[in-house]
C-alpha cells in the first residue's frame, strides 16, 4: 500500500509538473499564426498612386533633396489607414503613434511623419494642396528615405489619401 501511495503521488506531481508547461490557449497560438500567415506582402499601385509618388519626387529633385524610394509596407500601412478613415467617415491622423512604433520597430525607421488629404479628384491636385499646407510641406520636405502612398474611395467615390514618410 506504501508503495501504491508513493507511486500515485509521483504520478500526481508528474502530471502537474508536465501540464502546468504546456500553453494556456491553443487560440493564441492560432491567433499569432493567422495573423503573420494572412499579412500583405506585396502593394498594387493604382495610376493615382503613381502620378503622387512621381510628383513627389520631382518636387524634391527641383528642390535638391533626395529621391525617396517607394516601400511597400508603408503603402500598406497607409491603406490601412485610409480604410480606417472610410470607416470613421473623418480624415485624421488617429493611432499615428502605434503606426509610427510599428515601422520603427519592424523596418528600423529612425522617423516617421504624414500627410493625409481627402477629396481631391487628381495627384496634381492633391500634392497641390500639400505643399500650401506648411506642416504637409514640411513632411514632403523631411529628411526622409522612403515613402509610400495609398489612395482609396468612399462609397460615394471620394478619394482619402495617407502618404507616409520615413527615414531609414
Amino acid at each position: 500500500m506504501k508503495k501504491f501511495t508513493l507511486t500515485g503521488f509521483m504520478l500526481i506531481l508528474c502530471t502537474l509538473f508536465l501540464t502546468s508547461c504546456s500553453k494556456d490557449n491553443i487560440d493564441d497560438q492560432i491567433n499569432s499564426y493567422d495573423q503573420v500567415a494572412t499579412k500583405k506582402v506585396t502593394y498594387d499601385y493604382s495610376q493615382i498612386e503613381v502620378e503622387i509618388l512621381e510628383d513627389l519626387n520631382l518636387y524634391r529633385r527641383a528642390n535638391g533633396l533626395n529621391e525617396l524610394k517607394p516601400l511597400t509596407d508603408l503603402s500598406v500601412e497607409a491603406e490601412i489607414h485610409d480604410e480606417y478613415m472610410i470607416e470613421t467617415g473623418t480624415v485624421n491622423h488617429d493611432n499615428f503613434a502605434q503606426r509610427a512604433s510599428y515601422l520603427m520597430n519592424e523596418l528600423g525607421a529612425k522617423s516617421v511623419s504624414e500627410n493625409v488629404a481627402y477629396g481631391y479628384r487628381t495627384a496634381d491636385a492633391v500634392v497641390k494642396a500639400w505643399l500650401k499646407s506648411k506642416a504637409h510641406k514640411q513632411n514632403i520636405e523631411g529628411d526622409h528615405t522612403h515613402f509610400g502612398i495609398s489612395v482609396r474611395q468612399d462609397a460615394e467615390g471620394k478619394n482619402y489619401y495617407t502618404n507616409i514618410f520615413i527615414k531609414k
